[in-house]
C-alpha cells in the first residue's frame, strides 16, 4: 500500500465534494455478445488506466472486464472458456440456476492454455447477472486486476412492459468498484481502493437522453458498499432485485447496496435536456460494522473512502431518443415467494468473529470453521424446500451468497424485508449481531460429485475461507464405484484422428458425467462437463502428438482413461 500516492490517487479520483475544477472520462460501455455460443478468453493484458506508466490487468476478450452477454430464458447456451492467463482460474455464472458441474465454482479449476465448455438450459427470469473468477484464495487478485462481466437475461415477461432496453443509450450498465492504484500505476491486491471506477472508468461521465433512462448496476468491489443516490436527491425506483422484477417499481432516494448485489433503476430524465447530475454515494452515513464505513487510516485495511460521502459518475442529460419511454410503469409481474410453511427444514447458520492463531488476517468464520475444499457442509436432499437462518454474532456485516438458487428473504431480526428486497436474491447483507432467514428451494441438479458454493461475498473474506460447500442430493451415485476391474468403458474412433474424435460408450454405462483430454506431459486441454458426444470431438486445433482421454462414468464416476493419436 503506497502512502504519499494516495493523496494524489484521491485528487485525480472522482471523490471530491468540489467538482467545478474536475475533468471526466468517456465511461467506458462493455461490448456486447448475443446468441446461444460464447467465446470468452481470459487473458493478462495492460490498460491505460492514469497517464504514464500501463496498469497490469485482465480481461475476458479485453484489456480490462469482459463483455456482456445477452442470453435468452429457455435457451441452451455453450461457453467456451479459454484460459489464457498464466494462472489457474475458474469462472462462475453468479446467479445463475446451473448443474454444480458448470457451476463454475472452485471445483472446476481451469489451468492455463486449457478450453473448458460448460452448458446449461436458461431458466433464470429476465434480470442481470454477472460472471467471475472463483478460485480459492486468488479470487481477490483475479478479480482486482478485473476479470468478470456482465450477462443481461431476457424473457417474454420483462419484454412485453414499457422499459428501456436499448443499450448503452437508455439502458446503461453501471460497474461499481474502487482500486488502490501505486505510484506506477499498478493496482494493490487490498479490500479498499482510494480512486472509485465505473466500468473500469475513473472520473468517468456520460451523456443520456431526457427520457427515462434504465440503469443496470453491479457491485463489483472487493468489499465496500455503496449507499447510492443522485446529488438533487432525485427520486429513482427500483425495478429488479437480483434474480428478477419485483412486481412494482419501488420508489428511493437511497439504496445501499452490497459486494455481489444487483439492482436495475429507473430514472425519469425528461424535460431535463442540458442539465447534469451526478449518481453518488452517500457513504458519510455508513457505520463501521458496515463494509466501507470501517475506517482504517492506515496499512492494509485503509480506507481512504471511508464516511465521505463521494460522485460516482457524472450523467449529462441531453436530447429525447426517437422513440423515448416517458413514464415509469405502475406494475411490473406477480412475484409468487415460497410460503415459510412449505419448507421441509431450517438450517442454521452462523458467523464469528475470531483470531486464528497462524493464519493472518483470518478473522470471520462460517459455521465455526474454516473453508475446507474437501469437506461437504450439508446434504440438501432434492426437491427440499428449506429455510436458511444465519446469525451474524460478530461485529461486522457481510453479504452472504449462496449458488445453485434464487431465495426469497423472509426476515431480518424479525422483520420483513424492505420492498426492494422482497423479490427474488441470491445475495443478502447480514449485519453485525443480526439475525437473517431466508428460503429457497433445491428442485433440480442433484450431483453428489460437484458442491455448490455458500460464502461471505467481499472477495478477501472467501479467500480466507469464509465460505462452505452443499451437494444437492437426489437419486444420483453415491461416489463409491462398484467396478472391480479396470476395463474400459469406452473406445475412440478413428485413432489416429485428424479433426474430430469420437467416443462410443460400451452399452451397460448410461452416458459421460465429464470427459478430460490431456497431452502427453499429463497438461489439461479440454474439459467437457457432461460432454454431447454425438458430433464428435473436435480436436482440428491441437498439434500432432499424443493425447489421452480420460472419460467419468456418469452412474459410477468411476474414471478410466484412452490413448489417441492426433494426426
Amino acid at each position: 500500500m503506497k502512502k504519499q500516492s494516495s493523496l494524489l490517487v484521491l485528487f485525480l479520483s472522482l471523490i471530491t465534494l468540489s467538482t467545478s475544477a474536475q475533468t471526466y472520462n468517456a465511461l467506458r460501455i462493455p461490448d456486447t455478445l448475443s446468441g446461444t455460443t460464447f467465446n470468452l478468453a481470459m487473458k493478462d493484458t495492460f490498460a491505460q488506466i492514469l497517464p504514464g506508466n500501463q496498469t497490469i490487468t485482465g480481461g475476458i476478450n479485453a484489456n480490462f472486464w469482459g463483455p456482456t452477454l445477452f442470453i435468452n430464458k429457455g435457451d441452451t447456451v455453450h461457453m467456451n472458456v479459454q484460459n489464457n492467463l498464466n494462472d489457474s482460474t475458474t469462472l462462475h455464472w453468479h446467479g445463475m440456476h446451473l448443474p454444480a458441474v458448470m457451476d463454475g465454482g472452485p471445483h472446476q479449476v481451469i489451468p492455463p492454455g486449457t478450453l473448458w465448455q460448460p452448458y446449461w438450459k436458461v431458466t433464470n427470469d429476465a434480470a442481470t447477472y454477472w460472471y467471475h473468477p472463483h478460485l480459492h484464495e486468488t479470487t481477490e487478485e483475479q478479480i482486482t486486476k478485473g476479470l468478470g462481466g456482465l450477462i443481461i437475461v431476457r424473457d417474454s415477461v420483462e419484454s412485453a412492459l414499457p422499459l428501456p432496453r436499448t443499450y448503452s443509450v437508455d439502458d446503461i450498465p453501471l460497474v461499481l468498484t474502487d482500486r488502490d492504484i501505486t505510484t506506477a500505476n499498478q493496482f494493490s491486491v487490498v479490500p479498499y481502493g482510494d480512486s472509485m471506477m465505473v466500468n473500469g472508468t475513473l472520473r468517468p461521465q456520460y451523456t443520456i437522453p431526457a427520457q427515462v433512462v434504465r440503469f443496470r448496476i453491479l457491485n463489483g468491489a472487493i468489499e465496500r458498499s455503496y449507499n447510492l443516490g443522485f446529488s438533487d436527491s432525485r427520486t429513482f425506483y427500483v425495478i429488479t432485485s437480483d434474480g428478477g422484477l419485483l412486481s412494482t417499481p419501488v420508489a428511493l432516494t437511497r439504496y445501499l447496496l452490497h459486494a455481489g448485489e444487483r439492482i436495475e433503476i429507473l430514472v425519469n430524465c425528461s424535460g431535463q435536456s442540458g442539465t447534469n447530475v451526478f449518481l453518488k454515494a452517500y457513504n458519510s452515513t455508513l457505520s463501521q460494522q458496515t463494509p466501507g464505513g470501517d475506517l482504517f487510516p492506515n496499512g492494509p485495511f485503509a480506507n481512504y473512502l471511508a464516511r465521505i460521502d463521494f460522485n460516482i459518475l457524472r450523467l449529462n442529460i441531453s436530447n429525447q431518443t426517437s422513440n423515448p419511454i416517458t413514464a415509469i410503469p405502475t406494475a411490473l409481474r406477480t412475484v409468487t415467494t415460497i410460503p415459510a410453511a412449505n419448507a421441509n427444514l431450517t438450517r442454521f447458520l452462523t458467523i464469528s468473529d475470531t483470531n486464528i492463531v497462524g493464519i493472518p488476517g483470518a478473522s470471520f468464520l462460517l459455521n465455526h470453521k474454516l473453508f475446507n475444499i474437501n469437506y461437504n457442509n450439508y446434504a440438501v436432499p432434492l426437491n427440499n424446500t428449506e429455510i436458511w437462518q444465519i446469525t451474524n454474532s460478530g461485529n461486522f456485516g457481510h453479504p452472504f451468497h449462496i449458488h445453485d438458487v434464487e431465495f426469497n428473504i423472509i426476515s431480518s431480526n424479525g422483520a420483513a424485508p424492505a420492498a426492494a428486497q422482497a423479490g427474488w436474491k441470491d445475495v443478502v447483507f447480514v449485519p453485525a449481531n443480526t439475525t437473517v432467514k431466508f428460503i429457497a428451494k433445491f428442485d433440480d441438479y442433484a450431483d453428489s460429485l460437484h458442491p455448490f458454493m455458500f460464502h461471505c461475498h467481499i472477495s478477501l473474506h472467501e479467500d480466507e475461507g469464509m465460505m462452505g460447500q452443499f451437494i444437492v442430493t437426489g437419486n444420483n451415485p453415491t461416489g463409491v464405484s462398484e467396478i472391480t476391474n479396470e476395463e474400459s468403458r469406452f473406445s475412440l474412433y478413428p485413432n489416429p484422428a485428424s479433426e474430430k474424435l469420437f467416443v462410443k460408450l460400451k452399452e451397460e454405462y448410461e452416458g459421460i458425467y465429464y470427459l478430460r483430454l490431456t497431452n502427453s506431459i499429463g497438461r489439461t486441454i479440454l474439459m467437457l462437463p457432461r460432454p454431447q458426444i454425438e458430433n464428435g470431438i473436435d480436436i482440428s486445433h491441437l498439434t500432432p502428438g499424443i493425447y489421452f482421454v480420460q472419460v467419468t462414468d456418469e452412474k459410477t464416476l468411476k474414471t478410466t482413461t484412452q490413448k489417441f493419436i492426433k494426426q
